[in-house]
């Protein structure tokens, strides 16, 4: 069975383009797989805490204290436990500041762990995550940033390609929604969203 972990992270619940083309990638998975586990986390309805001090022996491979340090480590290894089982990993990521939203960051922080999700050698980082895992990128944007003078401001797609790269995520399709704010952007939008559904065949 397909196990699909889907992180939300528009603030806008209604009107988001980020969370349509993610329900629409959904809707045709549900169709075409009804068995498959679905595993969603709104990231800004239900935003995770910035990483605390208590999280420290845990970043350097200790084992960590009874108390407040086990309670971090266990939310840490719990985001762990559901990347590590999923098949497909949906990232909602609307372009916030020209980067990706906090609350994203926040959870990339938690399950970016060195000795558990990446290890150093002597050729560098590598990536300790199950191989064969596919993520899918949805982002949406007022201007264009895919080409153009706006491409050097994007540090939303080349930033997600290393650091999901450094724990073993190479498999990565992006989905633009962007230049929402130009006078054709409804075409661009339902384009977009046509698109992250056929991600699903």
């Amino acid at each position: 069975m397909t196990q699909i972990l889907v992180l939300h992270n528009s603030l806008n619940p209604s009107a988001s383009a980020s969370r349509a083309m993610t329900e629409a990638y959904l809707q045709r998975v549900r169709a075409s797989e009804p068995d498959v586990r679905i595993i969603e986390h709104d990231l800004a309805a239900r935003p995770l805490p910035h990483l605390p001090p208590e999280i420290l022996p845990s970043l350097f491979g200790q084992v960590p204290q009874p108390g407040p340090e086990a309670e971090v480590a266990a939310r840490s290894d719990a985001l762990i436990g559901e990347l590590e089982q999923s098949d497909v990993i949906v990232i909602g990521a609307p372009l916030y500041n020209f980067t990706i939203p906090s609350t994203l960051k926040a959870w990339l922080d938690h399950v970016i762990r060195g000795g558990r999700t990446f290890s150093y050698t002597e050729a560098g980082p590598q990536g300790l995550l199950p191989p064969g895992k596919r993520v899918l990128v949805f982002t949406a944007s007022g201007g264009v940033y895919s080409e153009g003078p706006g491409a050097a401001l994007d540090h939303l797609v080349p930033y997600l390609k290393s650091v999901l790269g450094l724990i073993g995520l190479s498999d990565i399709q992006v989905v633009r929604a962007e230049g929402m704010k130009l006078p054709d952007g409804p075409a661009r939008r339902e384009a977009a969203i046509a698109d992250a559904a056929a991600l699903a065949d």
